[in-house]
């Protein structure tokens, strides 16, 4: 029987995804010759609507230059399907013929998989391929995406940092991630010194006190001359809803189809705005939401990443053949590889930052997270001493 591949892209878009669409369809190429691979436009709503390319119409060359684009080449959704939409994207596999189908994306992207593989009769092989800037996967080390976008994020900590030298005053970086601190506490990975930015890091994993916080800001001016926080735009409240909740009138809240409040706009920004005005009068303050800036940042493409991800890619292909699963970065031996790990270990769940990243007596990450990122993230810049 000839194989036939689909391949999907699913959640935000990082830098490195289509490594892992690349990866996959050149593995299929090699084991499988003259199988088909589809990949489906706009993750699981092009399966559910029929609409499909023909990846293994590319040539390796096309298949190359598409891995070293950032951002989904296949587009990408949001969906979130439950048992009924699952059927209908069931039924479409098997119309197309489906032997595997490979789902790029996040622990909701594994939680799909896991609902197909329930679903089906073992007559497809479901395979989870990891994405996510976020760095949330239970099971991995770390996600294709997310060294890229630390990369991103350490680096304008130490402009900013440079910058604030130079001018003092008080800076906040808010930081995607919603429910994990990582990508946050990424801005102190290229850290020189104690007096080197960020002075506070404020993540999802520890509750925010909007008076700690002016405390901690003042402190800290008053010991460095300036203050440089990161943020996720996550944080929670000591009462456990997001502080966007409590510092933003409900009016003003967005939120988005599945209820979750929209944590990429501004209003978290302005909230903190407002508190520095309030708390610190007459100091110069700035706050910025990164955003999207971070997620698929072309001049920020870091190989390691990049290599990782083509690697998890071609491993899914593996997975498919060994009945499916989620494929999981893991880190032994002093070396990364792809490992294949059950669906249900990693469908829906979220892995946080381990309490031991974080300091216990002040907002800093500890000696652990220092040493993660070292591993990862070798510093890359040589910086002349303040004169």
């Amino acid at each position: 029987m000839t194989e036939t591949f689909v391949i999907a892209q699913g959640g935000g878009p990082t830098a490195v995804i289509n490594q892992t669409l690349a990866g996959a369809v050149l593995e299929v190429r090699k084991r499988y010759p003259g199988a088909r691979v589809l990949g489906a436009r706009h993750g699981v709503r092009g399966i559910r609507d029929g609409n499909f390319v023909e990846l293994s119409a590319l040539s390796d060359q096309q298949l190359h230059l598409i891995a070293g684009t950032p951002s989904a080449a296949l587009g990408s959704t949001r969906d979130k399907p439950d048992a009924a939409y699952c059927e209908v994207i069931l039924k479409s596999l098997r119309q197309v013929g489906a032997t595997a189908f490979i789902n790029i994306g996040g622990n909701d992207t594994a939680g799909t998989q896991q609902i197909l593989v329930e679903a089906a009769n073992n007559d497809i092989a479901f395979v989870h391929a990891p994405k996510t800037i976020d760095n949330d996967l239970v099971e991995s080390d770390h996600t294709p995406g997310f060294i890229s976008a630390a990369e991103f994020i350490a680096g304008a900590f130490v402009s900013v940092d440079l910058d604030f030298r130079a001018l003092p005053g008080i800076y906040v970086g808010i930081v995607m991630g919603r429910h994990a601190g990582f990508l946050t506490t990424a801005a102190a990975a290229w850290q020189r010194d104690d007096s080197s930015a960020p002075h506070l890091v404020y993540v999802p994993e520890r509750a925010f006190s909007a008076k700690r916080f002016i405390e901690d800001v003042r402190e800290a001016q008053s010991r460095h001359g300036r203050c440089i926080v990161a943020m996720s735009e996550g944080v929670t409240s000591e009462d456990g809803r997001a502080v966007v909740e409590n510092l933003v009138p409900a009016d003003r809240l967005e939120r988005d189809a599945h209820g979750n409040i929209r944590l990429s706009g501004g209003e978290l920004g302005m909230a903190i705005e407002q508190l520095l005005r309030e708390g610190l009068p007459g100091a110069r303050a700035r706050v910025d939401t990164f955003g999207y800036l971070p997620r698929g940042n072309i001049s920020t493409i870091n190989t390691t990443d990049a290599r990782e991800a083509f690697e998890a890619g071609a491993f899914a292909v593996e997975a498919a053949a060994r009945g499916g699963g989620s494929v999981a970065l893991q880190y032994a031996n002093g070396a990364t590889n792809p490992q294949l790990v059950p669906l249900a270990n990693v469908a829906g769940k979220t892995q946080h930052l381990p309490d031991n990243f974080l300091l216990d007596d002040n907002n800093q990450i500890s000696a652990a997270c220092h040493a993660y990122f070292e591993r990862l993230l070798p510093k890359r810049f040589t910086l002349a001493e303040p004169l």
